[in-house]
């Protein structure tokens, strides 16, 4: 096991890789459990569980609003959690997101911690604190800022996964090796098959990499003020593609980081051999770099991107494999490249 810390300004996260599901009990509180789970998550693991209520939620993006929210919060009422509870999330991006919203509203709130399933959710979810739930479609709409106590990232947990699901999580691993760590990306380039295969050694080395890109930005920027927002490469697109057409998480920012890096290109930051190698990457992870989609429409969700200001985006581009820059880019400039690239 490794363990990587985040000192944040509601107290400091401890991110255990390799750490197992069976020995979360080490880290609750000797005070009443509340378990937030999903109901896949539940089928496979529910007897490993520690001692605690469970509170089953369904699955998909669908659930993450306020009406599952409110729906948790009655549930707890109901069963007396109080200040002294501890509300554990057992599951994939979505539990973590609704998990860490709700622990951190509840009562004001209550600590928390996570043991995350998926590998989407080892490497980027689960880390860095942001806790949230979509609204009126909009991603992430409303939420907050504060650290788990600790997340478990299991990897022995990742082999229950569809192929579709690691290569999901594949795209955040990507993004933290194309905007901080070039020589991460030259061994994603190496190993590209045996990751998706989860190879053991390769898996290890590329979640923990990835903690350790994320803690070391967070550290330094904990509520996205200025350094933090080059972890949304990709992201900004590839949210507007998620709600518009409704693939996977992963696949949309996996085809967003295409559209960046064509106009970090276009804008003469990035060589055309770079963007090759990104683009080539990400196929070769089984991920898409184009969308069939109404661009009109991906427009229009930018427009509201929770990230714009006024009639700017902070928009992340590449100028190097392994080195980014935030710019300005106006709404009417990403109306352009979209319709040109989507």
């Amino acid at each position: 096991m490794v363990k990587h810390t985040i000192q944040g300004s509601t107290g400091t996260s401890s991110l255990l890789v390799g750490e197992s599901i069976q020995n979360v009990s080490r880290y609750l509180p000797d005070s009443p459990v509340f378990i937030i789970t999903d109901t896949v998550v539940a089928n496979l693991y529910a007897h490993i569980f520690p001692a605690g209520q469970v509170i089953s939620l369904g699955t998909g993006e669908q659930i993450k609003t306020l009406d599952t929210v409110a729906s948790v919060f009655e549930q707890l009422i109901t069963a007396g959690a109080d200040r002294a509870s501890f509300i554990l999330g057992i599951g994939g991006g979505i539990v973590c997101d609704i998990t860490g919203f709700i622990a951190s509203t509840y009562m004001r709130g209550v600590p928390f911690g996570f043991v995350s399933t998926t590998l989407l959710a080892q490497v980027d979810a689960s880390v860095g604190g942001k806790n949230g739930v979509n609204f009126g479609g909009y991603k992430n709409m409303v939420g907050v800022f504060n650290q788990p106590d600790f997340v478990i990232c299991d990897l022995d947990l990742l082999i229950s996964l569809p192929v579709a699901e690691v290569r999901c999580g594949m795209a955040e691993i990507v993004k933290h090796a194309a905007i901080e760590d070039a020589r991460m990306f030259a061994y994603l380039e190496e190993n590209a098959s045996r990751a998706v295969d989860l190879d053991k050694t390769v898996i290890e080395k590329l979640v923990s990499d990835s903690v350790v890109i994320k803690a070391a930005v967070v550290n330094r920027d904990e509520k996205e003020h200025g350094e933090r927002r080059k972890l949304n490469f990709g992201h900004t697109v590839g949210h507007a593609i998620e709600k518009t057409t409704g693939i996977p998480h992963g696949e949309a920012v996996s085809v967003g980081m295409a559209v960046a890096a064509a106009i970090s290109e276009k804008r003469g930051l990035l060589t055309s051999e770079d963007a090759v190698r990104l683009t080539t990457l990400l196929a070769n992870l089984g991920l898409p770099t184009i969308v069939d989609a109404d661009p009109g429409q991906i427009v229009a969700a930018l427009a509201k991107d929770k990230k714009k200001e006024k009639d700017v985006i902070h928009y992340v581009l590449l100028d190097a494999i392994g080195s980014c820059r935030i710019e300005e880019i106006s709404i009417a400039e990403l109306n352009a490249s979209v319709r040109a690239l989507v």
